[in-house]
Parts: structure tokens; C-alpha cells; sequence
């Protein structure tokens, strides 16, 4: 079949179709990244078909660097389209934007040379762009297609051939008692039969107030902060085909603890939900309010562990140990087959560095008595002080008790009131309902390091942050409608820059007044958020389906522990099939 240009028949029927689909742009949220919509080649003599946009052009990078200072955002948008086909790609780049953002740039990169667009209107864009058309010079013209969307000219990318393309726009992002959230139009299901090939999306906050829970309910977001003004979020991913927009949430308190409520409420199925986000600062204790703590270690040295993860595990415990606080004890128990302790009782922190010669000592070698050494490691817990249990393992349990529900019953009945436990998973073998279920019964939280990632440096970060417990043994009310099927439970400890993220439904609008009671080293603190509300109509559409994720995961993680039942089974099948959840 012989292609031939026809650039008249294809061109102006697209630019009057964005003229009519530009109002509809209005009356929707932005739904989709840029794309570049291809005048296809001309079909001698027929066409066997429509070309889908998405099967035209591939994009090879999206990357999205955003800088927010004080509720003013700045978006960079650097995109790379790859043109895979035989002939050259003529066509119309359309990017959705906020309806009060404000376009500061628009560029796109020819041979290396960075070409700045003109800012016309449609009638001036359309006429330049045909003269320029004629004359075969590349173009990069924008122009306004209606509030919500722009539109570039694009051509020719040559066959085999990429082009870079630079958006950079800013807008005021809304912010209600102090909870900001900032949105990026990410998806492009209904445009690209293909993954991209690279995106990323980087926010960095800068704020005057001090910011306490940052959380996205899109996207596994990667948080680092320096302080409690500031703070970078991170998403990367490679071969993915993105299905919802970015979004990114966080509040701002003076505050201890901040603490906001977000909800939407359904009037057709007469059902609301909510999500509360609560968070301290990371700012540490000073040294006059450290809280004397114990610290026990249990060690996965199982043959297993041979090479690199032995070599990593020493060296964050190492870590561990030599950030102890002065009024600290420790111990340390090793296990593989059997299980070995380090001294037979805590001991003070002075003596870190005899602890820390015995572990080098330490080999990789035998089977994995999980069971036996959490029960040595518990044993030595003392009810008077905060326990933190360090337990780091790479595998499954193969000697001693191997079934996860009698462990998981042993650790239940050993373990005192006090104690915290945070299972470290290393690797791709681990039982993962082991640990989470640890974790959730005992307030810790879990940490997977996969194949490749530094295991010191997720011990570290971790330890830097559970140090100093902001409020313990944690409980919640809210004064107001009636809510129900509230996760998780129980309610983990709140540490500095760690997070809590409760969801919950309701039946019924109307205001909330929201409190946390908790203790910090035994006396009880209180902190009370007035002013708070569950909408009655409305809101954040995201949240019906995450707390239906949230439900899903407790009954999968009870069928797990306490064997099928009829019951969940069907409500985990009604809640995939209402929300359009993918269960196992």
C-alpha cells in the first residue's frame, strides 16, 4: 500500500473538532496529559481503518518538576514524543490545564535548538501556522483553545525522530484549614494504547507554616524532609500506562500535632467517606525531653542472609546502636536455627560497642526459628519503659513453630502493652502476612527492602523517626454524625514525621469536632480540632473507592489469619465489583 501527504483533508477537520470539544474541556476536570493528536498519512487507495491517536506517537519521557511556596504553585512539564513510524508526524499537541493557571511558558526543542512559542490568538495562530505550513519551517505556536486547555501546532517530526516539549504554568492552589492539595492531570488511558516509557513527578514545598501529614491517595509517593518547613515528594515509574490523575495532599498547623478532614458524600447512594490525616512535626526532642527507652534487636542470620544483606544488616544495626540516647538500654538477639542473645538482660547503652563486635562476629549460616527468637526478644521487655522491637528477616519461618497464626497467637501472648514492633522484610521472600500482621497488632508499621536497595539506609531513616514517640497508644473520636468501618485498627503510635491516615464512611453530613488522646511517657495528651466537617454533598471523588481498598485489605488480611469464610469472601467480591478494586 502506497501513503501519500494529504494535509488539507486532515488538518482543518482536527482544529474544528477542538473547537467543539474545547467547551467540553470546561465542564470536566482535566483528565489526561499531553498529547499529540497526528495528522496520519494519506492511503492509496483506501484507508483500511481509523489510526487510534495513541498508536502514532510514543512517549518516550514525562517528567514534572513543581515548586509550591505559600500556596503558589509552579509546574515544569518536560515531555519527549517519539515518532516510531515510516512517515513524518504532523500534528496538534493539546495539554489540559487548571481553569485559573497561567501559562509562562511554552517550547519545543528542534535539532537541539530550543524553539519558544508565540502567544496568538486562535484566528492570528491559525493563519501564521498555515504560512508556516507552506513554507516547511517547523512551528511551535500556542494558543488558547478555551479556559481548561492549549493547543500547539507540531511538525514535522521526522520519522524515527523525537521531540522535547516545555510547559511550565502556575496557578494558586486551594487550601481550607489548612489543608492544601495540589493536582496534576496524569492520565492517559483513553489516549495511549502504549506505556510511557518514563515519567516522574516532583513536588517541592516550602511553607511558613510548619507542615505536618503529607500524603497522596494516586500515587506511592516517596516523602524527604529537611525540616518542618520543607519537603520534597517524589513518584518514578518506567513502562506504565498511568490511569489516574497525580494528587498530593498536605496540612499546615502550629500545632503539635496537625490534623485536617476530607470527605465526600454520595446523595444518590445516600453514603459518605472520610479520610483523616494527622501528623507532628519532624522537628527531634531536645535533650531535656528524650524519653529513656529500650531498644531490642532480633536478627535474621539464616543462611539465607549470605553475602550482601548479612553485610547491610550489620551496618544499620551498627547504625542503631550508635544513635542510642544516653538513658537508653538494649539487646540484641541473632537467630537461624536456634537463637542467640547478646548479653542475658538490657543492658545500657554504654556497652553499644561490645554489641557491636559481637555482630561483626556474626555469620550467615542455617534455618529460620522465627517463632523462638520474637519470644527471646519479648521476654526481655520491661513494662515500665517504651520497647521498640527491631526484627529484620529475609525469609520464611522453617524451624520451630512454621504456621504464621500460631506465631502471630505466641507474639500476642508474650508481648507486654509497651512494646512496638517493626518488622524490616529484606528481599522477595518474605512472609508478608507475618510481618504485617505484626506490625498492625503491636502499633509498628512494616518495611520492605527489595533486591538492590540499601538496607542501611531504611534502617536509619526509619530509626531517625520512631526515636521520639509524640503519642502513644492512640484513640480517636469524632463528635458529630455517626461514623462507621473505620482503618485501620488499632490506630499505630504517631512518631516525628511519621503520619496517620484513617478512613471511614458515614451516613449523614453536618459538623465534626475531631479529637486524639494519646500519652507520651505516661501522661495522657489531648488535642482537639474544631471546626472540622463531613460534606454533605459532594467532594473528593477518590475517596469512596480507597477506603473500599482499605476494607478489601482487612478482610483479605482476617481470611489469612483465621481461615475462609463465606461471609468475607462475598463482601470482598461485592466491594471489587462496586468499586472496580482488582483483589487476588
Amino acid at each position: 500500500m502506497h501513503h501519500r501527504r494529504t494535509r488539507s483533508s486532515w488538518l482543518f477537520p482536527a482544529l474544528l473538532m477542538l473547537a467543539i470539544v474545547a467547551p467540553l474541556l470546561l465542564v470536566a476536570p482535566a483528565r489526561a496529559d499531553g498529547i499529540i493528536i497526528v495528522e496520519p498519512p494519506g492511503c492509496d487507495p483506501v484507508c483500511p481503518g481509523p489510526v487510534r491517536i495513541g498508536d502514532q506517537l510514543v512517549v518516550r519521557s514525562h517528567r514534572v518538576d513543581v515548586a509550591i511556596a505559600d500556596q503558589v504553585a509552579v509546574t515544569r512539564i518536560d515531555q519527549v514524543f517519539h515518532n516510531p513510524n515510516d512517515w513524518a508526524a504532523e500534528g496538534t499537541y493539546i495539554f489540559p490545564v487548571p481553569v485559573d493557571a497561567a501559562i509562562a511558558d511554552f517550547a519545543m526543542w528542534v535539532d537541539g535548538e530550543r524553539i519558544e512559542a508565540n502567544l496568538l490568538d486562535a484566528e492570528e495562530a491559525r493563519r501564521v501556522y498555515d504560512e508556516i505550513v507552506r513554507e516547511l519551517r517547523d512551528p511551535a505556536l500556542l494558543e488558547y483553545i478555551g479556559t481548561g486547555a492549549i493547543q500547539a501546532s507540531v511538525f514535522p517530526i521526522p520519522p524515527g525522530e523525537d521531540r522535547r516539549i516545555e510547559i511550565e504554568y502556575g496557578q494558586v492552589i486551594p487550601s481550607a484549614q489548612g489543608l492544601s492539595r495540589y493536582r496534576y492531570p496524569l492520565n492517559t488511558e483513553r489516549f495511549s494504547a502504549r506505556p510511557l516509557e518514563r515519567v516522574s513527578v516532583r513536588v517541592e514545598v516550602e511553607s511558613e507554616a510548619p507542615v505536618r501529614a503529607v500524603y497522596s491517595p494516586s500515587h506511592d509517593i516517596a516523602i524527604s524532609r529537611e525540616d518542618d518547613n520543607h519537603f520534597v515528594a517524589g513518584y518514578e515509574a518506567t513502562d506504565v500506562l498511568p490511569t489516574t490523575d497525580f494528587e498530593l495532599f498536605y496540612n499546615v498547623s502550629p500545632d503539635l500535632v496537625g490534623a485536617n478532614l476530607v470527605s465526600y458524600y454520595d446523595p444518590v447512594t445516600n453514603e459518605g467517606y472520610f479520610m483523616l490525616l494527622a501528623a507532628p512535626g519532624i522537628e527531634r526532642a531536645s535533650a531535656d525531653e528524650v524519653i529513656a527507652k529500650d531498644v531490642v534487636i532480633v536478627l535474621d542470620t539464616s543462611g539465607s542472609m549470605e553475602g550482601e544483606k548479612i553485610v547491610q544488616a550489620k551496618a544499620a544495626l551498627t547504625y542503631v546502636l550508635t544513635h542510642l540516647n544516653p538513658e537508653d538500654r538494649f539487646n540484641v538477639v541473632q537467630f537461624s536455627t536456634g537463637a542467640n542473645d547478646f548479653a542475658p538482660d538490657l543492658v545500657p547503652a554504654g556497652e553499644a560497642s561490645e554489641a557491636i563486635t559481637w555482630i561483626e562476629r556474626q555469620e550467615a549460616s542455617g534455618g529460620t526459628d522465627i517463632n523462638l527468637a520474637l519470644l527471646n526478644g519479648l521476654a526481655m521487655a520491661a513494662p515500665e519503659r517504651p520497647t521498640i522491637l527491631l526484627f529484620l528477616t529475609d525469609g520464611l519461618a522453617t524451624e520451630g513453630e512454621i504456621e504464621t497464626p500460631r506465631i502471630l497467637d505466641n507474639v500476642a501472648r508474650a508481648a507486654p502493652a509497651n512494646v512496638r514492633l517493626f518488622p524490616f522484610g529484606v528481599g522477595d521472600d518474605v512472609d508478608t502476612i507475618l510481618l504485617d500482621s505484626l506490625a498492625q497488632a503491636h502499633q509498628g508499621r512494616t518495611t520492605y527492602v527489595r533486591p538492590g536497595q540499601d538496607l542501611e539506609e531504611a534502617v536509619s531513616a526509619f530509626y531517625g523517626s520512631v526515636s521520639t514517640p509524640v503519642l502513644a497508644d492512640l484513640e480517636l473520636e469524632l463528635d458529630g454524625p455517626r461514623v462507621e468501618d473505620v482503618y485501620p485498627q488499632p490506630l499505630p503510635d504517631l512518631f516525628a514525621g511519621t503520619q496517620l491516615v484513617v478512613l471511614g464512611r458515614y451516613a449523614e453530613g453536618g459538623p465534626v469536632t475531631v479529637t486524639l488522646r494519646g500519652e507520651v511517657n505516661g501522661e495522657p495528651q489531648t488535642f482537639v480540632y474544631e471546626g472540622q466537617e463531613l460534606r454533605a454533598s459532594g467532594g473528593h471523588d477518590f475517596l469512596p473507592r480507597l477506603w473500599a481498598t482499605r476494607r478489601i485489605g482487612y478482610l483479605l488480611n482476617q481470611i489469612r489469619l483465621h481461615g475462609e469464610q463465606q461471609e468475607w469472601i462475598q463482601a470482598i467480591i461485592d466491594l471489587s465489583v462496586r468499586y472496580g478494586i482488582v483483589t487476588p
